[in-house]
């Protein structure tokens, strides 16, 4: 579950790392008591689920109160539906520093991310200036330790002080990854200001949402999300990503299913949305089909190799939920694994017609996706 950035700054406060002075203002709310409140020069941040604000303009820096009023209307009026804005003091920026922790799974240790270039695309960085960024594994038995943060602080070009000042930073981004069940943390920029403070100027918090049964403090609503659809999956805990394509799919696994993504575009079809039936969810076929069908596709197509996740289970759960919902598409199936005869009995009974080779299914899928635009 990603945090806006208002809620992760309110975390990092709590945990002693300075954030800017801020106020929040949502749709409708009192936009000008804010400036006043605030003052200028100001910056107005729209709070969105997303990266790359300040390239898409919804991060404006205003010098005075009425440009920051007027601002604020625009950003209100944009299509990506903003529903609230952190209205921030401005800093007077000395540099701009880069700094995360997230997972580093091929170790299974915890990865802290350092870099002096803040405030830019880390992805670019690393494959351009890769000598640029300074990383430190973290044993997640052990903690940071203060010689690491130390450590760290003097890579960084800190002294003194603001050296110590910089380690307890780190650790104390450290207590927020592993408070709140993060895969990732992340502050970028953290701006050193002219007075030498290290102000996070930015937040980004990833829950993990496998820990959200005591993550509990926050809870996305429908407003968090860009569709009825995402909104459904996430209450029932479903993996689910939309895009704009014509084939949805329902796919057992990530290896499975990035082949069928790679099939269906070499075929010349497009996805419409990607929906996890395999694991805990091959007994929710009712509800992952109903989820599909929010979407507007044109074909949705079934594909998965079931061992522990049983063949039979998920095409009777196929066939009620066709049963129940009566889809308005066609539904191609593939069903492989533990049962498969059943599956391929029960299927064949409902009128579908069991398909044992993904390429086939996936020709399938896209051929009746472009017939039904003609």
């Amino acid at each position: 579950m990603k945090l806006y950035e208002y809620q992760a700054k309110a975390i990092f406060k709590e945990h002693g790392i300075m954030v800017p002075d801020s106020v929040l203002v949502n749709r409708g709310g009192d936009v000008k008591d804010a400036i006043n409140t605030i003052g200028v020069p100001c910056v107005l941040k729209s709070q969105v689920l997303a990266g790359g604000r300040g390239k898409a303009g919804l991060i404006v820096f205003a010098k005075d109160s009425q440009k920051a009023f007027d601002e604020a209307g625009e950003l209100f009026e944009r299509p990506e539906k903003i529903g609230s804005l952190l209205v921030e003091k401005a800093i007077d920026i000395d540099r701009e520093i880069y700094v995360s922790i997230t997972i580093e799974p091929v170790n299974a240790t915890a990865l802290l991310i350092l870099s002096a270039e803040g405030g830019i695309d880390i992805e670019t960085l690393a494959v351009e200036q890769p000598d640029k960024i300074i990383t430190e594994a973290i044993d997640m038995r052990e903690g940071l330790m203060s010689f690491q943060a130390n450590h760290l602080a003097y890579q960084m070009g800190f002294e003194g002080k603001q050296a110590r000042a910089f380690s307890q930073l780190l650790q104390n981004l450290y207590q927020v990854f592993t408070g709140f069940d993060c895969e990732l943390v992340e502050i970028n920029p953290l701006f050193v200001d002219t007075s030498g403070a290290l102000i996070a100027g930015d937040g980004k918090l990833i829950i993990d949402d496998n820990a959200l049964f005591r993550q509990t403090r926050f809870e996305q609503t429908q407003e968090d999300v860009r569709t009825e659809a995402e909104f459904e999956a996430l209450q029932a805990g479903i993996p689910f990503i939309e895009f704009d394509g014509d084939i949805g799919l329902m796919c057992a696994g990530a290896g499975l299913t990035t082949t069928v993504y790679d099939l269906i575009h070499d075929e010349g079809g497009t996805v419409a949305n990607y929906l996890e039936f395999g694991g805990p969810n091959y007994k929710k076929a009712v509800k992952a089909m109903e989820i599909c069908l929010k979407v507007p596709s044109k074909v949705i197509l079934i594909v998965t190799f079931g061992t522990i996740a049983r063949a039979d289970v998920m095409a009777e759960g196929i066939v009620e939920a066709i049963g129940k919902l009566k889809p308005d598409r066609p539904i191609v199936t593939c069903i492989r694994g533990t049962n498969e005869a059943a599956a391929v009995k029960m299927l064949e009974e409902a009128g579908l017609e069991p398909l044992f080779d993904t390429e086939e299914a996936v020709k399938k899928a896209v051929k009746l996706a472009k017939e039904a635009h003609r």
